[in-house]
């Protein structure tokens, strides 16, 4: 129930100035207390005209003024006052108030919590124009623009009218509440009365002596009714009425429903159905069938039925409620936390094995790095390393089907992203299937990640590759797409409006209605064994996922497949990144040793790590997690150079949270953050931030080295002496 204005016993005359300018406030001063003013009665008379008699009412001729000089400061006392039972009416607020918010600033910053509050914008410049403050504020009646220098009985009308103004609404605010309380204990009654109602009709329809005066009462509220209802003929075919509604789910004329000429069931066995249960049963409830409408289409509908006697005539009371809408949705909830529950078993077995591939793939690397190493052994080593490199990949694509992958989005050109990713992609494809490419001209740029798009494209190219066997065309197809309501409803998790969209088509073979529905599934693939791991597609969608996109598929056996993705667009114009260069590792200064800060909470990967950076020269202090770490800083604050840390770990202490503490004491420390996956990187703005760099696992002893080493480009910092030359090349995966 809406709360209800307290009763005003007076016009409210209380003013509130907000200039950094005292000479000002001294000139509102003397204009607004004390003044005549015959607008006051006037307003008076007009007030009674339209809202009746409102004697008790006062309307004096002298205002109350209070006095601010900057925007936070008149806010305050807004606040204040209300909290007082005092309200201001009316708040004049001048455009240039330096150094803190300016008027239009102020103003915003107050109609978030006072709505009502009439404005008057003082300005002696073009500061803004009305088209600047409309479209900062909205298009409000609340606000008027006062130019200085002011005359005095412009800013007198002013405050009399906006004082009037400001009390009339308030007045018509309490009517409009009142009304509403009796709107809603009329609905509440009405509500009751049609609840009792139909409890009266289905009482009085079990007596034949009650049924002629019920009749009327049943009529109505099935006429009324939003639930589809119509009665049925039993001794021949037809329906002897149908409320509107049912007419509405069926689409078919009202003549030809009644007459019997639609044949509305999906299944002709239905109806015998209904009667094989009214035979047993008095009534029946929540009967599943189906409905064919006159457009063709099936609607899925819960049925009830219940014979009557009418006139000595046998009907049928059929009562339709249609589910249709429900049934997708709870398809598409259940198929999400299907979904939603194998990403997060996916996340968990990624990190965890993350973790024990950068052991393996790091040890094999170190070892290839030996001199005079067995051929045989070398050969092994090789092997190791390919099949972690192969365990990499399909962990990366578990993590980004269950949205735990570490990315970067930025403003990219979806056009030229495409046509890069095609190009290297045509070798993959093969000559038999033809490329065709449609972009649209002008599409602004979207917020994505560079290798995520990439991933999307070759994963959707290589399923139409293999839907091609003896060739055929694969179209590429770019345009614009705004979501609307519906869309929203079908998306429910997206924020953004406008969408750059991705078609691939191509003119294979399809797929039926029982595939389509498990094509998403992470390890689903209708591929002969060996020959896919039915992560492509579930890697396309956990990517859209991540980025506040979806995908969309239309497919059928023998009519090709056209999957459609969609990725926000950004509000930023598109840039080219440079390339980063990668600075070779070097050995620390004569004398003075790089140290390191290793906090790593598994010990086979802590070892591995300690020792490749050992080899590489540098000093390596290690500690098994945050509150370890703490304790060697606090023992090695000034030698230690940079931080390399897990980013989840055991204790309450996580790796950003380390990092965080440690660049507070010490600005000059290089922070290398590394995991498996992060739900905390992920969750907060570290994308965006870029702050300090980020090395996914698993890596081998080679790229942890590079990554390292172009922290230190001259060697250890504040060192004035040249670095030592770079450390002899040796091979390294």
């Amino acid at each position: 129930m809406n709360k209800i204005p307290a009763p005003l016993s007076s016009v409210n005359h209380r003013i509130l100035v907000i200039d950094d300018n005292p000479s000002i406030h001294e000139d509102f001063r003397k204009v607004l207390n004390p003044v005549g003013s015959r607008l006051g009665e006037e307003l008076d008379e007009d007030e009674t005209s339209i809202f009746g008699d409102t004697q008790g009412i006062r309307h004096g001729s002298e205002f109350e003024l209070d006095f601010a000089f900057q925007g936070r400061e008149g806010l305050e006392k807004i606040r204040s006052a209300a909290f007082a039972g005092l309200p201001y009416a009316v708040a004049f607020v001048d455009v240039r108030m330096p150094p803190g918010w300016n008027g239009i600033e102020t103003i915003a910053h107050i109609w978030k919590e006072f709505p009502d509050l009439q404005i008057v914008i003082c300005t002696a410049y073009s500061d803004y124009s009305w088209e600047d403050i409309t479209r900062t504020l909205g298009t409000t009646d609340q606000i008027l623009v006062l130019k200085k220098p002011f005359d005095h009985i412009e800013v007198t009308q002013m405050a009399h009218a906006l004082c009037k103004k400001w009390q009339l609404t308030r007045i018509a605010d309490r009517q409009i509440a009142e009304l509403d309380v009796l709107v809603q204990e009329r609905t509440a009654e009405l509500r009751m009365t049609n609840a009792r109602l139909n409890a009266e009709i289905a009482e009085r329809s079990a007596a034949q002596d009650a049924m002629l005066s019920s009749e009327e009462r049943f009529s109505k509220a099935f006429h009324s009714s939003p639930v589809p209802m119509a009665i049925q003929r039993i001794d021949r075919p037809g329906f002897l009425d149908a409320n509107t509604r049912f007419f509405e789910l069926l689409g078919f004329p009202r003549a030809t429903v009644l007459s019997g000429e639609a044949g509305f069931w999906a299944d002709d066995a239905t109806p015998g159905r209904i009667s094989n249960a009214l035979s047993v049963q008095r009534t029946v409830q929540d009967m599943a069938a189906g409905i064919r409408t006159a457009g063709g289409d099936t609607r899925e509908v819960i049925l009830a039925a219940e014979n009557l006697v009418l006139g000595n005539a046998p009907y049928r009371l059929l009562i339709l409620q249609d589910i249709t809408e429900r049934i997708r949705l709870e398809t598409e909830l259940r198929q999400s936390q299907k979904m939603e529950s194998v990403g997060r078993l996916a996340a968990g077995v990624a990190h965890d094995f993350n973790n024990i591939l950068t052991v393996i793939l790091g040890n094999a690397s170190l070892e290839l790095c030996k001199e005079g190493l067995d051929s045989e052994l070398s050969a092994s080593l090789h092997e190791v390393v390919l099949a972690a490199e192969r365990a990499t990949a399909l962990t990366r694509q578990l993590l980004a089907y269950s949205r735990k992958q570490i990315i970067q989005r930025r403003p990219l050109g979806l056009n030229a992203m495409l046509e890069q990713s095609v190009a290297t992609l045509r070798w993959l494809i093969g000559t038999h299937i033809a490329v065709d490419l449609r972009l649209a001209p002008g599409l602004p740029p979207i917020f994505a990640d560079a290798n995520s798009l990439d991933q999307v494209v070759m994963n959707l190219a290589l399923n139409a590759r293999d839907a091609m066997g003896d060739g055929g065309t694969l179209t590429f197809t770019t345009s614009l797409a705004e979501l609307d309501d519906a869309g929203r409803a079908r998306h429910p998790g997206t924020e953004a409006q406008r969408f750059g969209c991705l078609a691939v088509q191509d003119t294979g073979h399809g797929m039926d209605a029982a595939t389509l529905a498990h094509i998403f599934e992470p390890f689903f693939t209708t591929k002969d064994p060996g020959k896919g791991t039915g992560m492509g597609l579930a890697t396309v969608y956990g990517i859209l996922s991540q980025h506040a996109g979806w995908v969309d598929v239309e497919s059928g056996p023998g009519c090709g497949t056209t999957f459609r993705v969609y990725f926000p667009l950004s509000k930023e114009a598109a840039e080219e990144k440079p390339a980063l260069s990668v600075v070779a590792p070097a050995a620390p200064p004569h004398g003075e040793k790089i140290t390191i800060l290793l906090v790593e909470d598994e010990n086979a990967l802590r070892e591995f790590v300690s020792r490749a950076l050992g080899q590489l020269g540098y000093r390596v202090l290690s500690a098994t997690n945050g509150q370890g770490a703490l304790e060697v800083w606090a023992a090695h604050r000034d030698e230690i150079d940079l931080l390399l840390t897990d980013v989840v770990m055991p204790d309450s202490i996580s790796g950003r949270q380390l990092a965080h503490r440690l660049v507070l004491e010490r600005p000059d420390l290089k922070v290398i953050l590394t995991s498996g996956h992060s739900t905390e990187l992920i969750e907060t703005d570290f994308e965006r931030q870029n702050e300090h760099v980020f090395l996914p696992k698993p890596y081998g002893a080679s790229h942890l080295a590079k990554t390292i080493a172009a922290q230190f480009p001259t060697g250890r910092p504040n060192d004035s002496r040249s670095p030592a030359p770079a450390l002899a090349q040796k091979r390294a995966v």
